[in-house]
């Protein structure tokens, strides 16, 4: 902010050096990873697709359900485990290396700036001009703008799917309302966050910053000055006293900073251990005849002259608790059935009983085909020999990596419901490489219950009995 309270903009110095090319190799990958992935294909299915509507979400070919419970479980616990471990070992690594607000405020969004407004001085002029009409800065926004077309519109796909979002741009906005308004409202965030909230998303939005002081410690590596060398400062240099630093207070670290921060003051919230301060300090250093490194990549107990601790508790715990999910979720996904089983009861009651007196409980069973093709089930009923079974549709067809719902009617003498329930076990077989058992409970009348009374006991009451296969 600046003195009178106003927002004062943050125009970065561009810093060349090594730090700067290693990042810039690995922002383009990223760029190209995210435009690019909806368009790939692994075995027939798009690499990533998180289907909401029909509660389906693909990850590099491999569809999880809304019913996956413990697989999102263990991917979530893996995603946790993987932040804690990185950040423990590297800092905030990811802010400054692989965060897309990073990636794409300082690869694409600010060089387009300077290229459009003249340079870093540029901009200054135009900011303290208060003209916020400058032809220049326009059109500025107007590149930004179809910048967040394109960015919101592969956003999108991931959820819609490629072939979906093709038909859709060719259509009038009227005839698909819902996903236009998701795409309208996309780009406008897009936009705003990088033509005008820029690096309050990091400063202000982005809990991670605030995270660092309890998952970073005295041993993570950070973007650090290193004060025993620089300090104390001295500008100039010439006519510089023996007890001189050496850091000539150019503040050429704070002016290209894309945060706004002085490093110097030592590890704060707002870094995003970006290294642009450290490639434009090592210049500095280069020019004047100094060894680079003033700051760098260390850790703070590095900087205070003690021996470095790669094994520590959190080096070792996280890792470890990281690996065993890891495994636990590859051991799950890779033993999990070519299909997924759900028993239901009737919607509307547990049991009808019928004109001749037999009790009839309807099933609705619900299969998820995960073979990779589609597939037959059969369906067979065990535990009912004495009773009569009617399954419309036997085998019942389902689509590869669809989910299909049919019923089938259990019919038996009041007789056989002598506790007012009976198990059978229901079979479901696709012919090929799936066979699987599953217990379920049918309901009925107790013993000594009247013809054509409903008698259900309190553990009956709105009970939802369901068996969901979880091999």
């Amino acid at each position: 902010m600046n003195e009178d309270g106003s927002r004062r903009w943050i125009r970065p110095k561009p810093s060349d050096g090594q730090w700067l090319t290693r990042r810039r190799v690995v922002a383009y990958a990223l760029m190209v990873v995210y435009l690019t992935l909806p368009h790939i294909d692994i075995n027939g299915k798009p690499a990533m697709l998180l289907d909401a509507v029909r509660r389906e979400f693909t990850l590099f070919g491999y569809t999880f359900l809304a019913t996956d419970t413990l697989l999102f479980m263990l991917l979530l616990g893996v995603l946790v485990l993987a932040i804690f471990t990185f950040t423990a070992l590297f800092g905030r690594v990811w802010c400054g290396w692989g965060c897309p607000q990073t990636v794409w405020m300082e690869f694409v969004f600010r060089p387009i700036e300077r290229l459009v407004e003249g340079g870093r001085m540029g901009s200054i002029t135009i900011d303290r001009s208060g003209s916020h009409l400058n032809p220049r800065r326009i059109l500025k926004n107007v590149i930004y703008f179809a910048i967040a077309l394109v960015l919101a519109h592969t956003f999108l796909a991931y959820f819609v799917g490629v072939d979906q979002l093709k038909v859709w741009v060719t259509q009038s906005p009227v005839d698909h309302p819902s996903s236009f308004a998701v795409m309208a409202v996309t780009t406008i965030l897009v936009f705003l966050d990088f033509a005008y909230f820029r690096e309050q998303t990091c400063t202000i939005a982005c809990p991670y910053g605030r995270w660092q002081s309890v998952l970073l410690d005295r041993s993570s590596l950070v973007v650090a000055y290193d004060f025993g060398r620089g300090e104390p400062r001295m500008k100039g240099t010439k006519n510089r006293q023996a007890s001189a630093g050496d850091c000539i207070d150019c503040n050429a670290c704070v002016a290209t900073c894309p945060t706004g921060i002085d490093i110097r003051d030592g590890l704060q919230m707002e870094c995003i251990h970006c290294t642009q301060c450290a490639d434009a300090c090592d210049a500095i250093m280069t020019s004047i005849g100094k060894p680079t490194g003033l700051i760098r990549y260390t850790s703070r107990e590095i900087l205070e002259g003690e021996k470095p601790h790669l094994l520590r508790p959190r080096t070792v715990i996280y890792p470890v608790a990281f690996a065993l999910v890891l495994g636990a979720f590859v051991w799950q996904l890779g033993t999990k059935a070519t299909a997924d089983i759900t028993l239901l009861r009737s919607i509307d009651r547990p049991f009808i009983e019928e004109a001749d007196g037999r009790i009839a409980n309807q099933v609705r069973l619900r299969i998820a085909n995960r073979s990779g093709k589609d597939q037959r089930y059969r369906i067979e009923v065990v535990g009912a020999e004495e009773g009569q079974v009617v399954i419309p549709v036997n085998p019942f067809p389902v689509a590869e990596g669809r989910t299909e719902t049919t019923s089938f009617f259990v019919l038996l003498s009041r007789d056989a419901f002598a506790a007012g329930d009976r198990i059978i076990t229901v079979r479901v077989s696709d012919g090929d490489d799936f066979t699987g058992d599953f217990p379920y409970r049918l309901l009925g009348p107790r013993a000594g219950a009247r013809s054509g009374e409903r008698h259900e006991s309190p553990a009956h009451e709105g009970d939802d009995t369901s068996h969901k296969d979880e091999r």
